[in-house]
């Protein structure tokens, strides 16, 4: 006792009471800045509860036995979703757009709203109809006019068909027939000359009308008026709509808002028909998941540089409309996306799992001493026992010494990131949500349940799975028999049912009964297993599977996403089919780093010539099968010879679809050659 006291009480040197100073110090300012744990909404252990028929529902429905159908009583279409934001946000800022080098300009909501009355109004002078029969092109890439457009739409009942920037001429064609549209909003002449071409080859005779956002020459009127089309300024559009103004055409819940078509990997795209009802309660499904933790508010941004076309991105922006928020429109240029960051510094940013997986990549190679990788994941680990608290911040020690340059990238406000379209993989998902300091959600889903059908929720930080039903819908899993997934085993086919679930494809009654059964279960392709706290985990693909010679059932989907983890490997497509009795592959090596890795075997050239090294091949090979074995693909779903092209697989080359998915019909019939090698090679 008298030792421990005469330590007590001595005397410390100088240094060592610095030292516990400081130590207080940061002590303090850790406990002082740390923020109270995420409150999940439902208990994270019992996500979703069963129902009859085998179906699951939301367990934020537990009590409640309707799905969700809106969120605000008074906004049950889009048009009152945008009334709505105009209202709550006191005529505040909504559509922001820049110049290179400008800060952001901001359009407020009555300006939008009156700017679309006027646009409505003289698309009725030209003759059109207040109607959901009446069908709008949009042909342009994500800015203001594009809002503009869809919500001239929505006032006067009329339905917005989005047209790809991706989308070759042969599809372009499809649509505007397939639809029947008469009158197109485009962006540029660039557009404006792919629609005329469209006219002038007598490919379509229904294109009447082409609007033209930017300004143009006198010569494409003329031009135009050769092949029977008027070509007109929207400018001018919207000044003869505010001389002759109608009063607004409101839609019902239960009436067509837009027409999305699906770009497919195979055939023409279908024309998914989408409600009011449909894109309200998706919105209103995350919303009501988001309301003990996340409220959007008028204080909210983000930015808009994901495809309008998609119905991600719509319902994204139909969220921040409803709560009076911003979206600032990119520049056009997505290698301008950072500065557009920085500039706008979004509190909202939808996002791809391509776009997660070159931060990712970025801040990992920027680790380049092993001290700085050993400090990285010491901090990520640090980071992420904090998230697995429901601890979600940007401000902590590690924020300030190692993550701060990599949050500031992002424009240093963002709070909420969704991610969706593909699937992120597990690492980088929770590896980023230590390094961002925000909630990072994962949804899945497709066109035809509008965007979403499973959303994970706040204070989840668990990875590889896409969450619970929302609450708008159900979804059961059925059996595939084939592929010996049994829902009784808590797996099988996803199945969709709710609000937000599509009506049918234009026009195409046998595609609609592919998809929607009698009941109107939406059957997406995807092989689903629910996991023991009752969220979803997508572990393969009904579609593309093939039989092999020997009778084996392949889903190559399911294959590519374990090569495609290979550093070597950028992208792979797996070939198959019954008169083979072995898979072959494509492979797209990683041109960042292959080079060095070539190196190391004593190997050099451009990335053509060590795409025809034959111990490169056998390498990446090696590696692929290695990854393979780990993750427990069985022989038959092994790749046994490779071929090495240099060149990605992209949307420009027609390979990926807009969601970047790749076009197995495409890969097959320009690497037929190169297969048929492959295969004659082992016989």
């Amino acid at each position: 006792m008298d030792f421990l006291l005469q330590f007590l009480f001595s005397p410390l040197p100088t240094s060592a009471i610095i030292s516990l100073f400081a130590l207080a110090a940061a002590t303090l300012f850790y406990l002082n800045t740390r923020p109270s744990a995420v409150r999940s909404p439902i208990d994270l252990d019992n996500q979703s509860v069963g129902i009859k028929d085998g179906a699951r529902k939301a367990a934020l429905l537990e009590n409640n036995n309707h799905l969700v159908s809106h969120y605000y009583s008074e906004a049950k279409t889009l048009y009152e979703v945008f009334q709505r934001g105009l209202k709550v946000s006191g005529n505040g800022p909504c559509l922001g757009y820049r110049k290179p080098g400008r800060l952001y300009q901001w359009l407020k909501y009555k300006q939008v709203s009156d700017r679309a009355e006027h646009l409505g109004s003289g698309l009725l002078h030209r003759g059109l109809k207040p109607s959901s029969d009446t069908f709008i092109g949009i042909f342009a890439q994500n800015r203001p006019e594009w809002i503009i457009g869809e919500l001239a739409c929505y006032t006067y009942s009329m339905v917005a068909v989005p047209l790809y920037d991706t989308l070759g001429p042969e599809a372009l064609v499809f649509i505007i027939n397939q639809a029947g549209i008469s009158t197109v909003l485009c962006d540029n002449q660039n557009k404006a000359e792919t629609l005329l071409q469209i006219c002038e080859k007598g490919q379509t005779s229904v294109l009447k009308t082409v609007i033209v956002m930017d300004s143009f020459g006198a010569e494409w009127v003329e031009r135009g008026s050769k092949c029977g089309v008027d070509v007109v300024s929207m400018q001018d559009v919207e000044a003869k709509g505010k001389s002759n103004l109608q009063k607004p055409v409101l839609p019902k819940p239960d009436d067509l808002s837009i027409i999305c078509f699906t770009s497919g990997t195979t055939g023409n795209p279908k024309g998914a028909m989408l409600t009011h009802e449909n894109v309200v309660s998706d919105a209103a499904g995350v919303l009501k998941g988001f309301e003990t933790t996340i409220v959007p508010s008028t204080e909210d941004v983000t930015i808009s540089f994901l495809p309008l076309a998609h119905m991600f991105e719509r319902v994204v922006q139909t969220v921040i409309y409803g709560a009076g928020g911003r979206v600032g429109f990119f520049q056009g240029d997505i290698r301008l996306l950072p500065d557009d960051m920085k500039t706008l510094q979004p509190t909202i940013f939808p996002v791809v799992p391509r776009l997660l997986n070159r931060v990712y990549d970025k801040v990992q190679s920027g680790a380049k001493s092993p001290f700085k990788k050993w400090l990285l994941n010491f901090a990520v680990d640090r980071k992420y026992a904090e998230v697995k608290e429901g601890i979600v911040r940007n401000n902590s020690l590690w924020d300030k010494l190692i993550f701060n340059k990599v949050q500031a990238s992002l424009g240093g406000r963002v709070r909420v990131m969704v991610t969706g379209a593909a699937p992120i993989s597990p690492n980088v998902l929770t590896f980023l949500r230590a390094v961002l300091g925000c909630q990072i959600f994962e949804g899945y889903g497709q066109t035809e349940c509008t965007a979403g059908c499973t959303f994970t929720m706040p204070g989840d930080a668990t990875a590889g799975h896409v969450g619970a039903p929302l609450p708008c819908n159900i979804v059961k899993l059925v059996d595939v028999e084939e592929m010996n997934y049994f829902a009784s085993n808590g797996e099988g086919e996803v199945c969709i049912k709710g609000k937000n679930v599509f009506k049918g494809y234009l026009k195409d009654p046998e595609k609609t009964a592919e998809a929607l059964d009698d009941d109107g279960w939406l059957h997406t392709g995807d092989i689903g297993k629910w996991l023991p706290s009752g969220v979803l985990k997508i572990i393969d693909r009904k579609k593309n599977i093939f039989k092999l010679a020997q009778g084996e059932y392949i889903a190559p989907e399911k294959i590519e996403n374990v090569y495609v983890r290979s550093g070597l490997v950028a992208q792979v497509f797996v070939h198959g089919d019954s008169l083979q009795s072995c898979l072959v592959a494509v492979v797209i090596p990683d041109p960042e780093d292959l080079p060095s890795f070539a190196k190391k075997l004593g190997v050099q050239g451009s990335l053509k010539e060590l795409c025809k090294n034959t111990e490169i091949k056998k390498a990446i090979l090696s590696d692929m099968t290695k990854l393979g074995k780990e993750a427990g693909l069985k022989s038959f779903e092994q790749v046994k010879d490779i071929y090495l092209h240099p060149e990605q697989f992209t949307i420009e080359n027609g390979l990926l679809t807009p969601t970047l998915k790749a076009k197995r019909a495409e890969l097959k019939t320009l690497f037929q050659p190169q297969i048929n090698q492959l295969y004659a090679n082992m016989s």
